[in-house]
């Protein structure tokens, strides 16, 4: 079901991969729900981030705490990274 979606953001970050534009492409875990903003997540860089089980996760308050971070201090230009506990 989720096929469409995941292809289309393939190809998005090819053609940013590709440009001369200034881009950063911040990819979640692999389930991002509302919860604690904990300040205590892992920043990584084309890989899923899990733990130990193998689970992806990601509060709401956490990925929008790294993602103003981001914006405010760039750190990934041209670059994708995701962030996970």
């Amino acid at each position: 079901a989720y096929m469409a979606i995941a292809i289309a953001h393939r190809d998005a970050l090819k053609m940013l991969s590709d440009s001369d534009l200034l881009w950063t492409y911040f990819s979640p875990a692999g389930f991002i729900q509302p919860g604690q903003r904990t300040g205590k997540f892992r920043l990584g860089g084309t890989s899923l981030i899990a733990d130990e089980k193998g689970n992806s996760s990601i509060s709401a308050e956490d990925y929008a705490l790294a993602l103003v971070d981001e914006l405010e201090n760039p750190k990934h230009i041209r670059e994708q990274f995701t962030i996970g506990y």
